[in-house]
């Protein structure tokens, strides 16, 4: 059965001209994908040419992959290529989408709501080359030692660019949630209600 060889193994088989193996890939690797694109480009549009983009080139360069190779950090480094190449011949202004971003569950579904677009819009205003180890690392769950090699670099420099990358996260979503706290009281939105105070 095709669904349980793991990735490699269907990889080495695209390779060697068994083209319908693909069709395994794209089902895994789609939603992780899209999601990967769409947390570092705000748009949703963008984000499914992309993988499309990315699976045409996995067929097209399939002779490139080395057997035996992770797989993961292949199609990574061919996901990472694109987008480079799509935002040279375009750089559209960036949509906010919140919707993309899960943040921490909350009782309170308009506040969760606000928390996941103030989370969004941090990660948004982040340097590229921070937003992307931060988004590899947390939300597309690579290995420190997957992400060194995508980025040819040391695994104990990664998870300094990792740390440094989640504080100005961090730090960056506290800003814009004072901010946004502020704009709510001077609305009078965020005082208590006469009474609610017993």
């Amino acid at each position: 059965m095709a669904n349980a060889l793991p990735d490699e193994e269907l990889m080495s088989q695209v390779r060697n001209g068994i083209g319908e193996m693909l069709g395994v890939l794209f089902d895994r690797y789609q939603m992780p994908l899209f999601n990967f694109y769409c947390k570092l480009t705000g748009d949703r549009a963008v984000s499914e040419d992309l993988v499309q983009d990315v699976f045409f080139r996995i067929l097209k360069y399939r002779h490139t992959y080395a057997v035996g190779t992770p797989f993961r950090a292949w199609m990574y480094q061919i996901a990472r290529n694109a987008r480079v190449d799509h935002f040279r011949k375009s750089r559209p202004e960036t949509s906010l989408e919140p919707d993309m971003f899960q943040a921490v569950t909350h009782p309170d579904r308009s506040q969760q709501e606000q928390e996941t677009a103030l989370l969004h819009k941090a990660l948004m205003q982040m340097p590229e080359e921070k937003r992307e180890v931060l988004v590899l690392a947390r939300f597309q769950e690579l290995k420190y030692s997957e992400i060194a090699v995508l980025l040819g670099c040391e695994v104990n420099t990664v998870k300094v660019k990792v740390h440094r990358a989640l504080q100005e996260l961090k730090e960056t979503f506290q800003r814009l949630e004072r901010g946004s706290s502020l704009q709510q009281h001077s609305k009078g939105a965020g005082w208590p209600r006469p009474g609610s105070l017993q």
